[in-house]
């Protein structure tokens, strides 16, 4: 087992497992962007036939709809109620996708340059390590491949609404989801992603209309982003 693990973020998600699927749950708001990241995911990298890792995939939200884009999908976690629940969703809807209990890094030592695309959404923010995180996702993309990641900035605007906001105010996540010494500014993880050897080629904001209801990608990185780096060839 990997060190870079909080077991009390496992423990987190765990007691929350049979709800992944329920889209007016603690987990709505995931549904809710999964169409605006698997739209920017495959706009960058064209996912239908291409051998694609999402990294700490929970209950399998994002990686089912990359398979059904017609990627050939594996999805990797350490919370295994998360994993049991994701196979057996992707056995009730037919959408097949591999799912594995192993840490990123084992992975990578495992299959290096295995995958065309790896994505990593929402999880930086809860590993002691997200640095090995972006290491690992690097060595497991092939040259030219694509890695995604999506995390929470660290800033008092950040703090107001994903915190506060989100979890206080409105109940859009379970108090306590978030830990904000824990968010990544922009520059944080730029800085990991070219040490590790990737290249920037985007960044973009991920924002919430909490009148509308709507997610939309923007400019604005300052609470919620998204950002597309490359392996040279």
């Amino acid at each position: 087992m990997s060190d870079n693990v909080d077991q009390l973020e496992l423990d987190k998600f765990s007691q929350l497992a049979h709800k992944w699927w329920d889209k007016e749950s603690e987990f709505k708001p995931l549904h809710e962007i999964n169409p605006l990241r698997l739209g920017y995911i495959d706009r960058f990298a064209d996912i239908a036939g291409k051998t694609v890792l999402d990294v700490g995939c929970g209950g399998g939200i994002l990686a089912e709809s990359m398979a059904e884009k017609g990627a050939t999908v594996t999805g990797i976690d350490l919370a295994k109620k998360s994993l049991k629940v994701a196979q057996l969703h992707s056995m009730e809807s037919g959408v097949p996708v591999e799912y594995r209990c192993v840490p990123v890094e084992t992975l990578a030592d495992e299959r290096p340059a295995g995958f065309d695309v790896v994505t990593c959404m929402e999880m930086l923010e809860h590993v002691p390590s997200p640095e090995s995180v972006v290491r690992a996702c690097a060595a497991l993309v092939k040259p030219g491949g694509w890695v995604f990641f999506s995390t929470l900035n660290r800033n008092t605007k950040a703090y107001l609404m994903a915190i506060l906001g989100a979890e206080y105010v409105l109940g859009l996540l379970p108090r306590g989801t978030h830990e904000y010494s824990r968010f990544i500014k922009p520059s944080e993880l730029i800085r990991m992603t070219r040490g590790a050897g990737l290249e920037l080629a985007d960044i973009s904001g991920m924002s919430y209309n909490p009148i509308a209801r709507d997610y939309h990608l923007s400019r604005d990185s300052d609470v919620n982003y998204l950002i597309a780096v490359r392996r040279p060839l």
